[in-house]
């Protein structure tokens, strides 16, 4: 399989060459490919997954493209990189397009998030209160809390007895998402929901 990769890495850079320099270095189990300090899409057991930005990540998924999981730990976690199928393969001026699409957005949202507020309460989902709990267990800003994860920072609280439950996982995931807790992707939802039911029958010691 590693083989197959490295072929489709090299068909992937041959391609988006008009994009200009592409590389790629090892990254969530594959091989990421970026250009300049945008990551943009990722390899993996040979296939190519392209990078959902907020304006086509919906036009992605009508497309029914695979959505990328990682697992983790026995964590499987959804990324926003959508797998590129045979029919797109046979359409290489709009698969560029698409990959320009993510570049562009990823050098976007990497420029909004350098501007974007630390503190935690500035974050969907989190008020004050919800704050000072996750201070109490050592997540201080918005970027320790993406480096733990919900799941794991939601361990963390649990075991801290600080008003845990079902929704407070999807408001902290919601808070690293990007997105309100109520419209949560429905897969990230669904994998959440399962986790936790796991999480309780086990008496809460994952």
């Amino acid at each position: 399989m590693l083989n197959e990769t490295k072929k489709r890495i090299v068909q992937a850079v041959a391609l988006f060459t008009p994009l200009g320099f592409i590389h790629s270095r090892t990254q969530f189990g594959g091989f990421s490919l970026s250009s300049g300090n945008a990551m943009f899409a990722l390899v993996s057991e040979g296939e190519l997954y392209l990078r959902a930005t907020l304006d086509n990540e919906a036009m992605m998924k009508q497309l029914n493209m695979p959505q990328f999981i990682y697992r983790k730990r026995g964590v499987e976690i959804l990324l926003r990189y959508f797998q590129v199928n045979d029919a797109l393969w046979l359409q290489p001026e709009r698969l560029i397009a698409m990959a320009d699409e993510s570049i562009r957005g990823m050098q976007s949202e990497k420029k909004a998030h350098s501007s974007s507020p630390k503190r935690l309460k500035d974050l969907p989902n989190i008020n004050l209160s919800m704050e000072r709990l996750l201070w109490q267990v050592g997540v201080k800003n918005s970027a320790e809390l993406r480096v733990q994860g919900a799941i794991r920072t939601y361990v963390k609280l649990s075991s801290a007895k600080k008003g845990t439950g079902l929704n407070m996982l999807f408001a902290l995931e919601g808070a690293i998402l990007g997105y309100h807790k109520s419209v949560l992707p429905d897969q990230s939802r669904h994998k959440l929901v399962h986790w936790f039911s796991i999480f309780e029958q086990e008496g809460r010691v994952l």
